[in-house]
């Protein structure tokens, strides 16, 4: 966060940023001296601790006076904290970052951009070097989440929202899908390259099955029939595929 002045600081809309932590000690400070280079001046960050026993909570105190409100206690699990972290935020704009990420320069490019409360404005992260993920389309989206570390939301998403935490490992790919199916709000992609997303966190190891179980219904309310149809589809010419993989005899 660079050093504006105060008139300039309180002229541009404030983005909240939460991250979530759990013995990080090794990562954290990369990670939020990525958030200090930024040129928007007027970023707040929150830090929701799901009581660390190494020495994050160390880290933590030493920054303290860069950080707007920050906590270490037990709890519930990652979504569980992010809904704590969103009643504790107090900017026009919210973004997730988490510990083991990195933010570019590019993030304050995208949020200079920021005006229109109804759109929520999405861009790419760096994946395994390469640039993640582009624009996609409705269908896309039912099928694979956008990465919640290319995405900044206006508040008002969360005013109306909240992660559903029967979904340890993919509610924000459910929220995602109810608030593209919200008639108030639109995604809007902007080509710029805004973190980058370390893939080896729990999201992206592992498979929420109970989203897995809830998925088909979930895309028929949010994206409605043909998308449903769509995703149906591909999961029956999969089954069959491996199905017939299955049949096939072994060569030994």
């Amino acid at each position: 966060m660079s050093d504006h002045s105060s008139a300039n600081i309180h002229s541009d809309p404030k983005v909240s940023i939460i991250i979530v932590t759990l013995n990080v000690e090794d990562i954290l400070q990369n990670c939020l001296d990525s958030i200090y280079r930024q040129q928007y001046p007027n970023i707040e960050i929150v830090i929701i601790d799901g009581k660390s026993s190494d020495k994050t909570v160390e880290i933590i105190q030493a920054n303290s006076n860069k950080i707007a409100y920050w906590h270490s206690e037990k709890d519930a699990g990652i979504y569980y904290a992010m809904n704590t972290g969103l009643d504790k935020i107090t900017g026009d704009w919210v973004y997730f970052l988490g510990a083991d990420d990195v933010l570019f320069d590019d993030f304050s490019k995208l949020a200079y951009q920021l005006k229109d409360h109804s759109l929520i404005y999405y861009g790419n992260v760096l994946l395994d070097g390469q640039k993640f993920r582009g624009k996609i389309s409705a269908y896309q989206h039912s099928k694979s989440a956008i990465c919640h570390q290319a995405i900044i939301y206006p508040k008002e998403v969360f005013d109306k929202y909240r992660f559903n935490t029967k979904y340890r490992i993919s509610a924000d790919h459910e929220l995602n899908m109810r608030a593209w199916s919200d008639k108030n709000f639109t995604f809007y992609y902007v080509d710029l390259t805004i973190a980058n997303f370390n893939h080896t966190g729990v999201s992206s190891a592992n498979i929420d099955r109970d989203l897995e179980l809830d998925k088909a219904k979930v895309i028929f309310k949010n994206h409605g029939f043909i998308n449903w149809a769509r995703y149906m589809f591909r999961q029956l010419k999969g089954r069959l595929s491996e199905k017939k993989r299955k049949s096939m005899p072994q060569v030994k």
